[in-house]
């Protein structure tokens, strides 16, 4: 039987394990895993247990004997020296327990066939902001969100859809306050033919822009937009970002919806609202 010396040659290192044999070319780090399979000292050996802690290695020979090293340098891996560090552990992310809207997240979940009833919303924008924050839930209770082209549009849309008892539809509006036209819109429609199957709701902001909390761009405060410019336009403006075209609308709005990550986000204005409409479809 051949000794480890007569197996490895001069890549066996002798003396105190500890020194690395002067001569040899520059040392490289590795890292020990199981796909480390054999390690070269002048006692050799398969790596068996890391302790991170106490920073030694254990090595098993050929005979099941076992030796523990210290971590470092002195070893070689296929005739090359290397030095030995820890293992890399990366600990799996926490899964999550609530979703953006705060609601408790359930792990695993499918999205529910999509039901017969409907959430309208004004525009695209404010789309992706509900899906956003309440995206996890609304697959969850099977409910579709849909945009319209803005709330002159809703009649026609109400019209197409028609609503029922099993399909009713909840309509979230901008600037919904006394005396605008998005007031008087919502309330021809409630006195219509299908208003018993449909809750209009809205926010008091003249954009969903503005239920994003300003603090989250950085900014004290949305600023006041004179009513002959376009309010979007205005906005970008005044904040000293680019405007000229509806590319860089969206940018900005790309902007804004990056730093919402939740509810906490967002104006209670608006949070009260979406969650009405929700209870409204699901119910």
């Amino acid at each position: 039987m051949t000794s480890p010396h007569d197996r490895y040659g001069s890549d066996v290192l002798s003396g105190d394990w500890r020194v690395p044999k002067r001569g040899r070319s520059t040392e490289t780090e590795a890292t020990v895993g199981l796909v480390v399979e054999e390690i070269t000292t002048d006692w050799c050996g398969e790596v068996v247990g890391i302790d991170r802690d106490l920073r030694t290695v254990t090595l098993e020979d050929r005979r099941n004997k076992r030796r523990t090293f210290p971590l470092g340098p002195g070893f070689l891996i296929d005739g090359k020296p290397v030095v030995l560090v820890p293992p890399v552990t990366i600990a799996a992310p926490a899964a999550k327990t609530r979703t953006a809207s705060g609601s408790i997240a359930v792990q695993g979940a499918k999205a529910r066939v999509a039901r017969a009833s409907r959430i309208f919303v004004e525009g695209r924008h404010d789309a992706e902001l509900v899906e956003k924050v309440w995206g996890d839930d609304l697959r969850i209770e099977g409910v579709v969100v849909e945009f319209l082209g803005g709330v002159d549009d809703l009649s026609e849309a109400l019209r197409d859809f028609k609503p029922g008892p099993q399909r009713k539809v909840g309509v979230l509006v901008d600037h919904l306050v006394p005396g605008s036209k998005e007031s008087k819109i919502a309330q021809a429609v409630q006195r219509g033919p299908h208003g018993a199957h449909v809750l209009i709701v809205g926010h008091p902001f003249i954009d969903v822009w503005e239920a994003v909390k300003p603090e989250r761009i950085g900014k004290t405060a949305w600023p006041k937009v004179p009513r002959h410019l376009e309010w979007k336009k205005g906005v970008c403006q005044q904040f000293g970002w680019p405007h000229r075209d509806q590319a860089d609308i969206a940018r900005a709005w790309q902007f804004i919806l990056s730093k919402v990550d939740s509810f906490a986000d967002l104006d209670p204005a608006l949070l009260g609202r979406v969650e009405e409409l929700i209870d409204f479809v699901t119910t």
